[in-house]
């Protein structure tokens, strides 16, 4: 039984390990691709793979590349909004010391997607729809993600997705981009100066040891989101990231 046991541990295992790497090379590889990522024999592979495909996991592509499947779609709907709900006492707390509106979102594949928010009380506040996804070259959250990677990782997730400016004042170039990032990773924190929207900025950090990668963010008006306010918002920040990431890392 407990050779039996050990088995079954070691075949979990590798299932998430080929998750993971299909996940990590943007959603669908070949399986020389992933052969030549893992240590596993090949014949492990493909038997793993042609489970994950009858059970609707992963999906085979005409071209017979292997694709994340519909079924995971459930299962990471499920565990966002628990990870959101989790979040909001903190999201709570920052908009009612600070004023305006924060939110959490995670990095899903190459974007970022918004998973929590609560609003500010003011009339004119930021407002971002949960479930919406974003670049992470022109958000607060997605430039604290993009911090977290090396450099190489940064240009294979723009060059996926493309740069587009929603304002005068985005990140058009990789290089532009990387110069950023090098001064969020020294400070540690990112600000969105008016690149996704003008006349909103917003300050974002990333959640330490987050089981995927998590940033937590207040943004508003130009006009109150100042200097004066970064004071008060970056050392909240850290604090609400540091427990966020004490809850998540809870035995």
């Amino acid at each position: 039984m407990a050779a039996k046991a050990s088995g079954g541990v070691q075949s979990v295992e590798r299932v998430f390990e080929l998750l993971e790497l299909i996940t990590e090379a943007g959603g669908n590889v070949t399986l020389s691709e992933l052969s030549a990522s893992t240590e596993l024999p090949l014949p492990t592979i493909h038997r793993l793979l042609r489970t994950l495909v009858s059970l609707g996991y992963i999906r085979q592509l005409p071209s017979r590349r292997y694709a994340l499947g519909p079924r995971l779609i459930r299962l990471g709907e499920g565990a966002t909004k628990q990870l959101g709900a989790m979040a909001m006492p903190q999201l709570d707390t920052l908009v009612k010391h600070l004023g305006e509106t924060a939110n959490m979102a995670v990095l899903d594949t190459d974007m970022v997607i918004y998973i929590a928010q609560v609003p500010s009380p003011h009339s004119m506040r930021m407002f971002t729809e949960v479930g919406r996804r974003a670049h992470t070259h022109d958000t607060g959250v997605g430039k604290a993600l993009l911090a977290q990677l090396d450099n190489d990782a940064v240009r294979t997730i723009v060059t996926r997705t493309g740069m587009p400016t929603p304002t005068s004042k985005s990140h058009g170039t990789v290089e532009s981009l990387l110069a950023d990032l090098d001064v969020i990773r020294e400070r540690g924190y990112a600000i969105d100066e008016e690149e996704q929207e003008i006349g909103v900025r917003c300050f974002a950090m990333a959640v330490p040891n987050a089981p995927t990668p998590t940033a937590i963010s207040v943004s508003g008006p130009v006009q109150r989101v100042d200097e004066h306010f970064a004071e008060r918002a970056v050392p909240m920040l850290r604090q609400a990231a540091q427990v966020i990431s004490a809850e998540l890392n809870r035995n």
